[in-house]
């Protein structure tokens, strides 16, 4: 990419809301926050929303714990990798849990997808951990399933019946054929695929030389995060009762519950309404956004900002609910240490991801 390029794109970067820094949609937004914690008593309330999860999903809870509580038939096998544990070990550990590459690998405690990754042989592996062995990992098996998206499901805690609030589908980084071009060709006139480079190049440079067919795709990543290229659009002219009654049968399945996000493969979305051919590979709680809102040619900065307060407003009203019913709020600095030791953790991710 040339330098003249490289800053036009990071220009057009700049004035996209949709990539800006995250504290542009929380500071905003703050007085709001405010409000609720003094109207509800402590600031801290929101840790009440899912009392099966630690803070409610604040971001400082295990990825592992939390796919623990989802029914095992719906969930990827997986494993937890603790920091520093010999490769060996964890090898024999997969045995044991009879998973074999391909493999999803991702931080245990996890930053806005980043170090997730698709490891398709031992040696992928044993250079990760290696790598990045000062840090608790979660691995679990490919779900090999095309499709991926993210549905929001809130329920108040004396209600059966719940709603979806977001549906966002997520279009993997890919190129199309011209029935001439190289792949190296393609990825040289896409802006999209320039700005990703650095994390899928590894694992195509194989196939730099091959010419995909006319309109054929040809996957760059298959990780559905914003970070690793996957455009996020608004799916929520799928929302339908059949979709909701299949995730109010998933909620009452899970005790201590009500606000989160399911992250879902699948390959046919009527399936996945009928509640068959689909596994959830993450589930995350309070901290979970409505993310069609980045769905940014369909949306707005200030679109985005209501459909974050409302969403607010949901863990706000499940959270006086259930400690009505006796779940109780968390020490303020408690929590507050955790979130600010979250910090540098994080930090240390994002450092980590450009080496």
């Amino acid at each position: 990419m040339t330098k003249r390029k490289h800053f036009f794109l990071n220009l057009k970067e700049k004035f996209n809301w949709e990539y800006w820094p995250i504290y542009m949609f929380y500071i905003p937004l703050l007085p709001l926050y405010v409000y609720y914690s003094l109207r509800s008593g402590s600031f801290t309330y929101f840790v009440a929303t899912n009392p099966a999860i630690k803070n409610g999903g604040d971001a400082t809870e295990s990825k592992f714990e939390t796919l623990k509580l989802l029914p095992k038939n719906l969930i990827p096998k997986s494993l937890f990798i603790p920091s520093n544990q010999n490769v060996n070990v964890v090898i024999e550990n997969l045995k044991k849990e009879n998973l074999h590459f391909p493999l999803i690998i991702k931080p245990d405690i996890g930053y806005r997808g980043l170090l997730v990754k698709k490891l398709n042989v031992q040696k992928d592996l044993e250079c990760f951990l290696k790598k990045y062995s000062q840090i608790n990992f979660i691995v679990q098996e490919f779900v090999s399933y095309k499709k991926e998206c993210g549905i929001l499901y809130v329920r108040y805690p004396d209600e059966e019946k719940g709603k979806i609030t977001s549906i966002t589908l997520k279009k993997y980084l890919d190129v199309k054929g011209d029935g001439a071009s190289t792949v190296a060709d393609l990825i040289s006139h896409d802006d999209q695929a320039q700005r990703y480079k650095s994390i899928y190049q590894e694992q195509i440079i194989q196939y730099l030389s091959y010419q995909p067919k006319k309109g054929e795709t040809f996957l760059l990543n298959e990780i559905g995060n914003h970070c690793k290229g996957a455009a996020f659009l608004n799916g929520n002219h799928l929302i339908s009762k059949n979709l909701t009654n299949t995730f109010d049968k998933i909620s009452q399945d899970v005790k201590g519950v009500f606000f989160g996000r399911y992250d879902v493969k699948y390959n046919d979305f009527r399936s996945l309404e009928l509640g068959k051919d689909f596994r959830i590979i993450e589930l995350n709680g309070v901290i979970a956004e409505p993310t069609h809102i980045y769905d940014a040619p369909n949306s707005s900065y200030l679109y985005a900002l209501k459909s974050i307060a409302k969403h607010w407003q949901y863990v706000y009203q499940i959270s006086k609910i259930n400690h009505k019913k006796g779940v109780k709020y968390k020490n303020f600095w408690s929590v507050l240490n955790g979130l600010l030791a979250l910090r540098p953790y994080n930090k240390m991710i994002q450092k980590l991801s450009e080496n």
